[in-house]
């Protein structure tokens, strides 16, 4: 096997019966990330670092990275992760992007766990967060 094999990106696409205002809020301010994801005391603003609260996985330490309001966040979570949210107008709708950057075949997360491992359980959790849990909270 060669040594440099690299682990994708995940990245989630999804339009949502929302205005961008509203899905903004529900991924650039705490309460709206806790809705949906994680407790955590997230605030919009670069530089600052908050935490995850990962459960059983206990406080993830994070940073914000990038606030572009109202279409592109993105923060570190962990030591090797980048998340980034990007939001598309369509005319009364929102296109909603998720990147979860950062994935390497030779390292492992803060509990030891390999990436190549970690990465489809991350995937698919990406999957039920964006299409149902997020998809919810913003078409309320």
């Amino acid at each position: 096997m060669e040594k440099n094999e690299q682990l994708t990106d995940i990245i989630k696409k999804v339009i949502f019966n929302a205005p961008i205002q509203k899905v903004w809020e529900a991924v650039a301010t705490a309460e709206g990330i806790a809705a949906w994801f994680m407790p955590n005391d997230f605030e919009p603003i670069e530089g600052h670092d908050f935490h995850l609260n990962s459960g059983q996985f206990g406080m993830s330490p994070c940073k914000v990275t990038m606030v572009e309001p109202p279409n592109r966040l993105s923060f570190n979570w962990g030591k090797d992760w980048t998340i980034t949210f990007e939001l598309k107008e369509l005319e009364g709708k929102t296109e909603f992007t998720l990147t979860h950057s950062g994935w390497d075949i030779d390292k492992v997360t803060e509990f030891g766990a390999p990436h190549s491992a970690v990465r489809d359980n991350m995937n698919n959790g990406w999957t039920g967060l964006v299409n149902k849990s997020l998809r919810e909270h913003v078409e309320a």
